[in-house]
């Protein structure tokens, strides 16, 4: 008997050995396992046999063999790791690789300047709106500064002017950074917003201005140009301002004096039709000698009564002439009573003092008026025209901008660090969703 032969001899005791000691079978219970084992067909013989023992026995819970639960939470351990390779550090990894290989470095240059205004209010009581409109609030043309800088009618100026197209698609721009010069005015005005912030402080009215650009120069001459479109649209709200106001007030004037002309006019249509200067003095011109009158009647009639009373006779040469005398100055008096009170001109020509002096007060009335609004539209006038060539609104700026020395965009490790925890949250979250989804089907 060969080395070899003993060698398989005692593997097979030990095997044996060691079944026997791992399920020791009673008597009893190999015959009532024999009387349920099913009979072998005789066609599947051991290879069958052994199927059944294999799908009938966990295998793995034999002597010498790694538990279930260890297999389980090793793969699951492994399974989490690649998952979480999978969609959150690969995806963190294309991040920082393009961070930090192939994003180019952005320079910012940043100004402050807020809009003032020397202010003098005009104490005057007709000047009504125009003292709100000199009176205005520089906090308004700060919002308004703020939003022509984000505006396209901006970008549009600078387009013109320094071309910004170019500078947003120079070389030294990455390939995602990078502005493509064929878009469209629209689609420059969205790329102008991502670069260009201008930011206003409510309390103060600062706006603070950055620009960002991928060379220094062009971040300085951006920044530059945008101060100076700023300035220039706060001088033209100034002047279109001062210019409407002087406008107004040279328009009240004109017609306050076209008024005025037509009061003179109507006073001179009057004059001629009535032919009275001045109705008032001649109605009491009128009443004068009516009171003369009265005053000779009564006279004549006190002597015409005293020689009646003297036993003369009425056809006396003396009592027929004071007779005569009193009806003559009755006449005089209808007369005038006549062209005092009577319904306009009459046949013979007379004029009816009493309407024309009720159309000639209207007329005075009116070219008072005209007269007072006349000399206060050009004194409205006046003070515009002062207060315009005086007032001043202006952009203030006490921090302009200068070149740039450091980038600081983008910002690398802070946003490869947010991308990190972006990812982690986003991950976690859709697991979450999806156990939940799993355990409401099961």
């Amino acid at each position: 008997m060969s080395l070899d032969d003993v060698k398989e001899a005692s593997k097979e005791d030990l095997r044996e050995g060691e079944i026997v000691a791992f399920a020791p079978p009673a008597m009893t219970d190999l015959l009532r396992e024999a009387e349920t084992i099913r009979p072998i067909p005789p066609k599947r013989g051991a290879l069958a046999l052994l199927r059944s023992a294999g799908t009938q026995i966990d295998w793995r819970r034999l002597p010498g063999l790694r538990p279930a639960r260890e297999e389980e939470e090793a793969s699951y351990a492994g399974m989490l790791m690649r998952r979480i390779g999978l969609f959150v550090l690969l995806p963190t990894a294309v991040v920082a690789v393009y961070l930090f290989v192939f994003a180019s470095n952005q320079y910012v240059a940043s100004a402050q300047f807020a809009v003032r205004g020397n202010v003098e209010p005009m104490e005057h009581a007709s000047l009504g709106q125009f003292t709100a409109l000199i009176q205005k609030h520089n906090s308004q043309d700060g919002y308004i500064v703020r939003d022509y800088i984000e505006s396209q009618a901006m970008v549009e100026e600078l387009e013109k002017n320094i071309h910004i197209s170019r500078m947003f698609s120079r070389p030294e721009a990455d390939f995602y950074a990078r502005f493509n010069p064929k878009e469209p005015i629209e689609e420059l005005t969205k790329y102008w917003r991502k670069m260009v912030s201008a930011d206003i402080d409510a309390i103060s009215g600062v706006i603070r201005l950055n620009v960002r650009a991928f060379t220094r120069a062009d971040a300085l001459t951006i920044a530059s140009e945008v101060v100076t479109r700023s300035e220039l649209l706060i001088n033209d709200i100034s002047k279109r301002a001062q210019a409407d106001m002087v406008a107004q007030a040279k328009a009240d004037a004109a017609t306050a004096e076209e008024r005025l002309r037509k009061a003179h006019l109507a006073l001179q249509t009057f004059r001629n039709k009535w032919g009275l200067i001045d109705p008032t003095k001649t109605a009491e011109g009128t009443l004068l000698t009516l009171t003369l009158l009265r005053k000779e009647k009564i006279k004549i009639e006190g002597d015409l009564q005293v020689l009646r009373s003297s036993n003369l006779d009425e056809r006396s040469r003396s009592i027929q002439t004071l007779a005569a005398q009193v009806a003559a100055l009755d006449q005089q008096m209808k007369g005038l009573q006549d062209e005092m009170t009577s319904s306009g001109p009459g046949a013979e020509g007379q004029t009816n003092l009493t309407e024309a002096l009720l159309a000639y007060e209207g007329l005075m009335v009116e070219r008072t008026i005209a007269e007072k609004l006349e000399e206060s539209a050009h004194l409205l006038y006046d003070r515009a025209r002062i207060s315009a060539a005086k007032q001043q609104i202006f952009l203030a700026t006490f921090e302009r901008p200068v070149l740039p020395m450091e980038s600081l965009y983008p910002e690398r490790w802070r946003t490869t660090f947010v991308s990190l925890f972006c990812f982690i949250v986003a991950w976690s979250s859709f697991t979450l969703v999806k156990a939940g989804i799993r355990d409401q089907r099961g």
